[in-house]
């Protein structure tokens, strides 16, 4: 591109010295002969005058008279009726400018003077033309080359561009080049590489947050089924099997809930629901893990409350919150419900150590943890409970009590009766 944009500026720029240049050595041409011509038969006239002026005058006319009369030594020939010619100067050889004027007494002046002169005066005029054309040349093959890398360099950088882009390094530059065209492409290039960073992002996290949510529901689920070919009671092996057909449900719910949010984080389900029912399904659905690990969940607070939200939602925020607590908690763990205003909160304690107070205001960063442990299952929980209008906070660090808001609807029944569910 480089070599093609030099070209073309250098024949454009031939083409213009070409016509303009032939054209001013034309006109400088006939400007001298011209002049020459002139200057000639200026000096004629002007001999012919003094000639006229003598004769009137009776005065002498010879070559010696002449002579101090003319001008930059030219050759004259004077011819006075009556007289012998009167030769001034030496006479030219080769071809000669001659000019010749009649007096009023009869005498007749002819002038001539070399045409070399004119020729060494066109000769310096073209010299200089020539220079300057050639000066021309050279600040226009100076120019193309500026503007050739000023075109092709940004051109490259966006095709590097390009090419990063297609390699996964989106990346935006954010390099811009005066030419309004090419910041253009720039333009759309960034957005397209902001665009495709927006997706790989999106893409690590569905599979951080699926690897992260499935996680717990098949760990659970293989607890149940293990349970399952540990016992030969019919009645054992009916309810553990549809406590097993229920995490399976739920585990579909999360699969859902997951392509959802990564087709629109904005997309919601809310509903309203018993939020009993999700708080038991949680307990029924870890008590083996606690007792497994020597410790206890339990539940307490208002009774019958309905809430609005997504009740598999609910469920993963209540699971990532007791999975928390069941891997860097101690102690009981226990959910407490109640209400406030137009809220029903769901408060999830433990009596561990709790958050460590560099760790309190951001717990819900991703990658941000504790322990050794990928920091994803708080940042996922807030996201689900933001989706459906709710939100999730750490009300205390010390013991760790940590607060599910949910929009409520008048509840079912009345009453201030607390349970305890071991």
């Amino acid at each position: 591109m480089r070599r093609r944009l030099i070209q073309s500026t250098l024949a454009v720029v031939l083409v213009v010295i070409a016509v303009f240049g032939v054209s001013l050595v034309i006109v400088e041409t006939r400007t001298i002969s011209n002049s020459a011509q002139e200057r000639v038969d200026s000096e004629a006239l002007r001999l012919a005058s003094i000639v006229d002026s003598r004769l009137l005058g009776a005065e002498t006319v010879n070559a010696q008279i002449l002579k101090e009369q003319v001008t930059d030594s030219p050759y004259a020939v004077i011819r006075i009726p009556g007289q012998r010619a009167i030769e001034v100067g030496a006479r030219p050889a080769g071809k000669v400018i001659r000019s010749t004027a009649r007096g009023e007494q009869g005498e007749t002046v002819t002038v001539e003077e070399p045409r070399s002169s004119v020729t060494r005066e066109v000769g310096r005029t073209l010299l200089i033309i020539g220079l300057v054309a050639l000066l021309a040349v050279v600040a226009a093959v100076l120019l193309a080359i500026r503007q050739a890398n000023r075109l092709a360099s940004p051109l490259t950088d966006l095709a590097e561009t390009a090419e990063r882009l297609g390699s996964g390094d989106p990346r935006p530059r954010h390099k811009r080049y005066g030419v309004p065209e090419l910041d253009r492409v720039a333009d759309v290039l960034d957005s397209s590489a902001e665009r495709i960073a927006r997706m790989l992002t999106a893409e690590r996290r569905l599979a951080a947050d699926a690897s992260h949510q499935l996680r717990t529901p098949l760990t659970a689920l293989s607890m149940r089924l293990e349970e399952i070919t540990l016992t030969d009671d019919p009645d054992t092996v009916k309810e553990e099997a549809n406590v097993a057909l229920t995490q399976v449900e739920r585990l579909t719910d999360v699969v859902e809930r997951l392509l959802t949010n990564a087709r629109d984080p904005r997309t919601g389900s809310a509903v309203t629901f018993d939020l009993d029912e999700v708080i038991q399904q949680q307990l029924a659905e870890w008590r083996p893990a606690y007792r497994s690990a020597g410790r206890a969940i339990v539940s307490s607070g208002k009774r019958h409350l309905q809430a609005v939200g997504t009740p598999g939602a609910v469920a993963q925020v209540l699971a990532a919150l007791i999975e928390n607590s069941l891997m860097h908690g101690g102690g009981t763990v226990a959910l407490r419900t109640r209400v406030t205003g137009n809220q029903a909160i769901v408060e999830v304690t433990d009596e561990g150590v709790g958050v460590p107070a560099d760790l309190g205001a951001r717990i819900f960063e991703r990658t941000i943890s504790g322990r050794n442990s990928t920091g994803i299952g708080l940042a996922v929980a807030r996201d689900l409970a933001e989706a459906d209008g709710g939100r999730l906070e750490l009300l205390q660090a010390q013991p760790p009590v940590f607060g599910l808001f949910l929009s409520r609807t008048p509840p079912r029944k009345q009453s201030d009766e607390h349970l305890t569910v071991r």
